[in-house]
């Protein structure tokens, strides 16, 4: 899955804004490195244990484990032993909003939208768990299906879960919109600049920050050096342009900030276990 700090990729279709990915072909231990995004996502665990970072602080799914990334909120998945089997649910809250100026909308929808209420992260494991569980269950299976007329199904099953949420007081006030802060604006400009040659000296005085403290900051918050997420941004940006363009191999590292092509392969080989051009000769 092509992922980067703030996801570009589309997210279902203008005509149907729901999406739902199935994550379980990992064979070895990986990680989806921090990122974020306007729209909500539902992290529903069949197997872990999977770990989960949401704006700093890290969980631990095991199976029927359900965790809510609110909009805006930095994330982070990742599985030292696998096999993993999850599901993540994405959708913008407007895709349940009504054009309404009522009591919902005024004290629960629009606080949700601007950042002023959220979710709780985690949810408890108990009955009401086990009740969302059976709710995603049904909203996985709905979505299955090429069913024209299943948006109304899938917009009655996330009104009953978040009604469930609501009954059960896992929503909470924080008084004041989200800002970005030093973690966005860091990556940000990372993901922005990741092509060309990028150093602790530049971000140092860009950030006006010491090389050590940013050194430090990237390794504990995002639980990667700085070299390791600037080359995940490269490999992710060289495979969506090999999945999706007729690019020469040699065009395509050059275009991801690879200087050296060999280098490229080599890296391209040791994180997808195929080299780019096999890779693409298989799609």
């Amino acid at each position: 899955m092509y992922l980067e700090l703030k996801e570009n990729k589309p997210h279902g279709t203008k005509e149907y804004p729901y999406t739902q990915y199935h994550l379980y072909r990992f064979t070895h231990a990986f990680q989806i490195p921090v990122h974020w995004h306007d729209e909500l996502e539902i992290i529903y665990v069949r197997k872990g244990p999977l770990q989960v970072m949401v704006d700093g602080e890290m969980y631990v799914g095991k199976a029927q484990s359900i965790f809510i990334v609110n909009p805006g909120q930095l994330h982070l998945m990742s599985a030292t032993h696998p096999p993993v089997d999850y599901y993540t649910l994405l959708f913008p809250l407007e895709f349940i909003s009504f054009q309404t100026e009522d009591a919902l909308e005024q004290k629960l929808l629009f606080p949700l939208r601007n950042h002023s209420m959220t979710f709780v992260t985690e949810l408890p494991r108990n009955e009401l768990g086990q009740s969302c569980c059976a709710l995603l269950d049904q909203l996985i299976a709905l979505n299955e299906k090429t069913d024209a007329e299943k948006q109304i199904g899938t917009r009655i099953l996330l009104l009953q879960l978040i009604q469930l949420l609501v009954q059960n007081r896992l929503v909470t006030r924080t008084g004041t919109g989200s800002p970005l802060g030093i973690q966005k604006e860091l990556l940000s400009y990372i993901q922005q600049n990741y092509t060309g040659h990028i150093t602790l000296p530049e971000l140092s005085e860009h950030f006006h920050l010491s090389e050590k403290y940013i050194s430090r900051y990237f390794k504990e918050h995002f639980h990667l050096t700085l070299s390791q997420y600037i080359n995940y941004l490269r490999l992710s940006q060289a495979k969506h342009l090999l999945e999706n363009t007729g690019l020469p191999v040699t065009e395509v590292a050059l275009r991801c900030g690879f200087s050296n092509v060999s280098y490229f392969i080599r890296n391209f080989k040791k994180a997808f276990g195929i080299a780019p051009l096999q890779y693409r000769n298989q799609l």
